[in-house]
């Protein structure tokens, strides 16, 4: 039986997210839920499903050090640190290429660290019989669909197409975030599924696909896999217990890129997996997840995720108090006392040197600051 390996995707800035998102501490590092973060909320998904030391994670350099510490039980020499996004096309082929030199065999799971995904039962027999399907058919790519529970402009979709086992099915086409009308249609056919970004095939399977749709990239993908340097992946890594180092033998810190193996990894041609592999791909197929998701990407979609007062507020705040007010969104880290008085549909955000304030129907238009901010600020407030 093929060994099952789990690749968590942990590279995103959070932009919306902002003023707690930074560059040096993006939304999937945030303990914002229940004190925990969503990096740390994909791994706990994953407890059943993969023993630790078949478990990695694609993300910036930069986040090398808080990863390591947010998720202690991985091997150090499972994080995969990018010197600069490309994209999930050229993340998930890094870590396809690297899995390959350790285990030729291996199939792979590729999940997310932007998601909220529940129940746990359910997702677990999702993604274990999206890993059966995909050891039975050694060519196939396979991807995860929900169930679309409202009619939305933000998600993209999977045409459903022949049924081949129980709960999965040949993908009929890809479908980009449509504009409303179609977006009704697509919930009425009850032929489509919403894309979760969530996937799992042989990695031969996909390398055999990138070879195919972004040659290029394959090629250059696969010589930094034979020369990446230790720590940021390749080598098996040694035995320890329950998962954990040694106190008195810490993990050695990852080795720095050479420079010119990042030049090269920065070269390769940005684009999405979706875009350069799914959509070009001839054998794909769907395992329906029965399973509640919601894309983490903004303050609105945070709050949901929790309980509201009778008001409608909901405070993410050590300290909040809030009188005659409706629908408001607040948020700290701190002990920062925020205080709201007779407002509604607020989001107020503080962090120690910045505070968000806007109306909840403005949260997505928070990322048209960035552009802002850097005009007035340069890297200020990044």
């Amino acid at each position: 039986m093929s060994t099952r390996h789990a690749v968590i995707l942990a590279g995103g800035a959070g932009t919306r997210l902002w003023p707690l998102s930074r560059r040096a501490r993006p939304k999937q590092l945030l303990r914002l839920f229940g004190g925990k973060s969503l990096l740390r909320l994909a791994r706990e998904r994953l407890v059943n499903l993969f023993e630790p030391a078949h478990i990695w994670v694609v993300t910036s350099a930069a986040y090398i050090d808080q990863v390591a510490a947010e998720l202690p039980d991985l091997p150090r020499e499972n994080l995969i640190g990018e010197p600069v996004g490309r994209d999930t096309a050229n993340a998930i082929g890094l870590a396809a290429n690297l899995l390959m030199l350790r285990d030729p065999d291996a199939v792979m799971a590729v999940v997310t660290a932007d998601h909220i995904i529940e129940p746990q039962d359910r997702f677990e027999m999702a993604i274990r019989a999206g890993l059966a399907t995909a050891g039975r058919n050694p060519d196939c790519l396979v991807t995860f669909g929900l169930r679309p529970v409202t009619v939305h402009t933000g998600y993209g979709y999977l045409q459903r197409g022949e049924r081949v086992d129980v709960g999965v099915y040949r993908v009929r086409a890809f479908r980009e975030k449509p504009a409303r009308e179609l977006a009704e249609q697509y919930y009425q056919s009850g032929e489509y599924y919403w894309n979760s970004g969530l996937f799992a095939w042989r990695v031969s399977a996909i390398l055999r696909e990138l070879e195919r749709c972004l040659p290029e990239n394959a090629r250059t993908l696969a010589e930094l896999a034979r020369t990446w340097p230790r720590g940021a992946a390749t080598a098996p890594s040694k035995p320890r217990s329950a998962g954990r180092s040694s106190p008195t033998h810490p993990p050695e810190p990852p080795a720095e890129l050479p420079g010119e193996l990042a030049q090269h990894f920065a070269s390769l041609s940005k684009i999405s997996i979706d875009y350069g592999v799914m959509e070009k791909a001839a054998n794909v197929l769907v395992v329906e997840m029965d399973c509640r998701w919601l894309d983490v990407g903004s303050w609105t979609s945070i709050a949901a995720v929790h309980t509201p007062d009778a008001a409608g507020n909901v405070a993410l705040a050590p300290q909040a108090l809030l009188l005659d007010g409706r629908d408001n969104i607040l948020v700290s880290e701190t002990d920062h006392l925020i205080v709201a008085l007779g407002v509604e549909d607020l989001v107020v955000v503080h962090s120690p040197d910045a505070t968000l304030i806007c109306r909840r129907d403005q949260v997505e238009r928070v990322r048209e600051l960035a552009a802002l901010r850097r005009r007035r600020f340069a890297e200020g407030y990044e």
